[in-house]
C-alpha cells in the first residue's frame, strides 16, 4: 500500500503546492491590483475553478500523510509525514475558516452593481495574507513530503 500511496500523497500535495505558488506569482499580485468591480469579477473567476480541486488535493494529501505516519516503519519518514500531515491540517483550516467563506461571498455579489459604499479593501488583504500563509504551508508540506520519501530510498 505505501508504495502506491507514495506518489498519490506526492502527486495531490505537488498540484495544490503549484497552484497556490501560481496564485503568489500571478493570481494575488493581479487581485491587489484591480478596481474594487475588476477585483469581484476576477476573484469569482478564479475562486469558481479552484473550490473544487484544491480541496481535493489538500484533504487527499493531510489524509494520505496520516496514514503514512502510522504505517510507515521508519523513524524520520514517519517523522515527516507527521509533520507533512500536520502542515497539511493547517492548510485545510486556513482554508476552510478563512478563505473559502471570502470566495463564497464574492461569488454573490455583482460586479456590475456593486452595493453602496462597497470597498473591498479590508477582505481583499486578509485573503491574501491567509492565502500567503498556506501557500507557504503547502510548500512546506511537500518539501517534507519529500525529505520523507528521500529517506526510503
Amino acid at each position: 500500500m505505501t508504495a502506491l500511496l507514495i506518489p498519490l500523497v506526492l502527486l495531490m500535495n505537488g498540484l495544490a503546492a503549484g497552484c497556490m505558488l501560481g496564485t503568489l506569482l500571478g493570481g494575488w499580485p493581479l487581485l491587489a491590483g484591480l478596481p474594487d468591480e475588476g477585483y469581484v469579477r476576477t476573484h469569482a473567476f478564479f475562486s469558481g475553478r479552484y473550490d473544487p480541486y484544491m480541496p481535493i488535493c489538500t484533504l487527499g494529501t493531510l489524509l494520505g500523510d496520516a496514514v503514512l505516519a502510522a504505517t510507515v516503519g521508519d523513524g524520520w519518514a514517519r517523522t515527516c509525514f507527521t509533520a507533512a500531515a500536520l502542515l497539511a491540517l493547517c492548510t485545510v483550516v486556513i482554508s476552510f475558516a478563512k478563505n473559502v467563506p471570502v470566495n463564497r461571498w464574492i461569488r454573490t455579489v455583482d460586479p456590475d452593481n456593486l452595493p453602496a459604499g462597497f470597498d473591498a479593501t479590508q477582505r481583499r488583504g486578509q485573503w491574501g495574507r491567509w492565502n500567503t500563509r498556506r501557500s507557504v504551508i503547502t510548500m512546506l508540506a511537500l518539501l517534507s513530503n519529500c525529505a520523507a520519501l528521500a529517506t526510503l530510498l
